[in-house]
């Protein structure tokens, strides 16, 4: 995880985030100055950034939104007060309604980023400056420590072109807390066709099988789902999922329940985003369990396996 520290100084009334990359400082300097790069890791996981505007100029204003997987908006602002390039810029940060106004009661923070050039590859800087105490501890009330942490060790696959970052690892699992869980595979293939694949009927029945032996036997899909499996052709063997759609942004993210047929019980909340490059798509599960002992439940059966095996289908049916 590229985050080494974040700290908080109450007399001098900061927040400091460091964290250490294998990349050079121009490079990590790009990541934070493209929005489209800056989407993909400045929201935590599960509130994916949007920036919808983003004037790199002294005295100019970037605003973006960061989704939940329920679709509640949290929306923010950078105005630009001094830029350094490639080695800094600054920037006071506001939380904003739809109107592009400051929210009431909502501190405004200085925040500073900093690039340095390491024996390794670089070093990123970032720090807060808070107007007051209150201030401070409202920021951190908020999950500001974790939120950072959790959105800047997303910045690896960032700075990698997606084949150097994925490409021959197969389906990843990463565990990032009690409930929830990402999981990440590079499908070579456009986005365009990942989607369908995960939207069509009869494209699903080629893929989301399984381990080898299986076949889907009910595929309906729409605003809710009902997938059912069977091992060849013994019927008593079937079970399936069903759920619906809670949030849809084709070609790029669907967040959907998901609860096993016939079973009591909270359901998964299944949170699927898409991004190309190059021709290739990295795509991120992020699943949220009702509790660790439903996660580790799910994943002793060997989910990660049965994933891998479905993805290579995925792969061989878009190709």
């Amino acid at each position: 995880m590229p985050v080494t520290d974040i700290s908080t100084d109450a007399e001098n009334l900061t927040m400091t985030l460091t964290a250490d990359f294998a990349a050079p400082a121009e490079r990590l300097w790009r990541a934070f100055t493209d929005p489209r790069q800056l989407e993909r890791f400045w929201g935590p996981p599960g509130w994916p950034a949007t920036f919808t505007a983003f004037d790199l100029t002294v005295g100019g204003r970037a605003e973006y939104h960061m989704t939940s997987p329920r679709g509640e908006s949290s929306r923010g602002s950078w105005e630009f007060t001094a830029i350094d390039a490639p080695s800094s810029f600054e920037v006071l940060d506001s939380f904003i309604g739809e109107d592009g106004q400051p929210l009431e009661g909502f501190p405004s923070m200085r925040m500073v980023f900093s690039f340095d050039a390491t024996a390794d590859g670089s070093r990123l800087t970032n720090v807060t400056y808070f107007t007051s105490l209150e201030a401070l501890e409202q920021t951190v009330a908020m999950g500001a420590i974790e939120g950072s942490r959790m959105a800047m060790d997303q910045l690896d696959a960032v700075l990698l072109d997606l084949r150097a970052y994925a490409q021959g690892m197969g389906t990843r699992t990463e565990l990032l807390d009690d409930q929830h869980v990402r999981i990440t595979r590079l499908v070579e293939g456009p986005r365009e066709l990942v989607w369908r694949a995960h939207h069509e009927p009869e494209l699903l029945q080629k893929w989301l099988l399984g381990p080898d032996g299986w076949q889907m036997v009910e595929c309906e899909v729409g605003d809710t789902y009902r997938y059912v499996w069977q091992q060849g052709e013994d019927e008593s063997t079937r079970f399936g999922f069903e759920g619906e759609t809670v949030l849809s942004e084709p070609t790029w993210r669907a967040v959907t329940t998901e609860k096993m047929i016939g079973m009591d019980g909270p359901s998964t909340l299944n949170d699927l985003q898409l991004y190309e490059e190059d021709g290739a798509t990295l795509l991120t599960l992020l699943i949220e369990y009702p509790d660790k002992e439903t996660r580790d439940m799910i994943l002793a059966t060997g989910m990660t396996d049965g994933m891998e095996a479905s993805y290579a289908r995925l792969e061989a049916a878009i190709a």
